[in-house]
């Protein structure tokens, strides 16, 4: 007879009841944050980046502990300046929820009423999604992002971090929630699940009857995990092979400085550049200078037969390295002989996320934005751009790669649905 183990059966009763629990104090927020009035939102936000900024040295403290943490087992480079905090990360998460605070809310808004023939008047409005599950790593702003999209859209929010930033999540949950009780909203808006146990990850991703959707913003294999595993709609954020595309009538000066830029401002980051297309009849000249700059950031180049032929102390590219992104200072370089050549490449092994070229002719900038899929197509700019803030939207809830129901960086907007409202006078059917 098989032995009963009591421990881990309480074990998981235990965090099935803590999930429940979560779930039921979101439910009972989101009936009070949907009739939110607007000015109310407005000023718990402004509390709240008040509240971060007057918080820092905590913050920063709880950060310390992940980042040691995080260099005692070798995380790369690329991954701790994801998870790094510095006091002007923490104002920058403090502007991105005031930005907010001072966009348009969109609940409520009706979206066109017409009358039908036997009278009644139909129309849409835009209402908040409910419950928003958010399943993330790395990356502790997301915290305060993720909090202020939801609660000006009068969504409550489950957060569910990596246990990488453990410490720093808490003490960004914990500050937001003093704001909150400080203005006496239910701090349940807001919510971290501060579990590191993968079965608790599993149970979350099942728990449809409280969460109306759920985003994982990380690495392929978190998302890939969610999709896979969820009961619960899920909007998926995609990685990011974005590539650049430097056409035969490029400005080479502004090529090199995009490049540089999309590659190294920050590698471990969705938008960075990681693979380089460029067309043989400016290859050389190209390469030569680009690759003088990028020697300052020590980025290891891997080319086809072409690039390494012009620059022979590179290393050759394999396949695989079309389709990766490294989140590291490596660029892969493919050669073309056409700008139809370059788009065949580059929808074979983007990820639907952020695609740029760099072009003087008009015809070739436009086949480019009508022909590339992905969810943002830049012309003579830097991929790096691809972002909620960016973009005026004050932060982001991820970066969407699909094609249903939100598209890019996913603002205020993308956190509503809408209902039907219908208007009569009587009628029957």
């Amino acid at each position: 007879m098989e032995k009963r183990d009591s421990n881990k059966e309480d074990a998981v009763s235990g965090q099935e009841a803590m999930l429940r629990q979560i779930g039921g104090n979101a439910r009972d927020a989101e009936v009070v944050l949907r009739n939110l009035e607007s000015e109310k939102k407005n000023q718990l936000l402004l509390l709240a980046a008040d509240t971060l900024v007057k918080r820092a040295e905590f913050i920063l403290e709880e950060n310390g502990r992940d980042i040691a943490r995080a260099r005692e087992t070798g995380m790369p480079e690329g991954l701790v300046d994801r998870l790094l905090l510095t006091e002007e990360r923490i104002q920058a998460m403090a502007v991105g929820l005031r930005q907010i605070a001072g966009l348009e809310d969109p609940v409520g808004e009706v979206l066109g009423m017409k009358k039908r023939p036997n009278g009644l008047l139909i129309g849409q409005k835009r209402v908040p999604l409910g419950v928003v599950g958010i399943i993330y790593e790395s990356r502790p702003n997301v915290t305060a992002d993720a909090f202020g999209l939801c609660f000006k859209t009068g969504n409550a929010v489950i957060l569910k971090g990596g246990k990488e930033a453990l410490h720093s999540n808490r003490a960004i949950v914990e500050t937001l929630q003093e704001a909150l009780r400080a203005l006496h909203i239910t701090e349940y808006a807001v919510q971290l699940i501060a579990s590191v146990d993968r079965g608790v990850t599993q149970a979350f991703m099942k728990l449809n009857q409280y969460v109306d959707v759920l985003i994982p913003r990380g690495g392929a294999g978190l998302i890939q995990a969610v999709v896979n595993n969820s009961t619960i709609p899920v909007i998926e954020t995609g990685t990011g092979n974005c590539h650049i595309y430097v056409d035969e009538t490029a400005d080479l000066e502004m090529a090199v400085k995009i490049i540089n830029n999309a590659k190294t401002q920050r590698i471990g980051v969705c938008n960075a550049c990681e693979s380089l297309v460029v067309h043989e009849k400016v290859e050389r000249p190209l390469l030569l200078a680009l690759k003088r700059k990028l020697d300052e950031h020590q980025v290891k180049l891997r080319g086809d037969d072409a690039a390494c032929a012009i620059l022979p102390d590179i290393a050759p590219a394999t396949e695989e390295d079309w389709g990766t992104e490294y989140l590291d200072y490596i660029l892969s370089i493919k050669t073309v002989a056409s700008i139809e050549e370059a788009i065949a490449h580059i929808n074979k092994y983007n990820t639907g996320h952020s695609e740029a070229i760099i072009t003087r002719d008009y015809h070739n900038a436009q086949k480019f934005l009508d022909e590339i899929d992905a969810a943002a197509v830049y012309v003579n700019a830097s991929t790096r751009f691809t972002d909620g803030f960016e973009f005026g939207f004050g932060a982001e809830i991820g970066i969407s790669t699909q094609k249903l129901h939100a598209r890019g960086p996913m603002g205020l907007l993308a956190l509503t649905t809408t209902k039907y409202i219908i208007y009569g006078d009587g009628q029957i059917r």
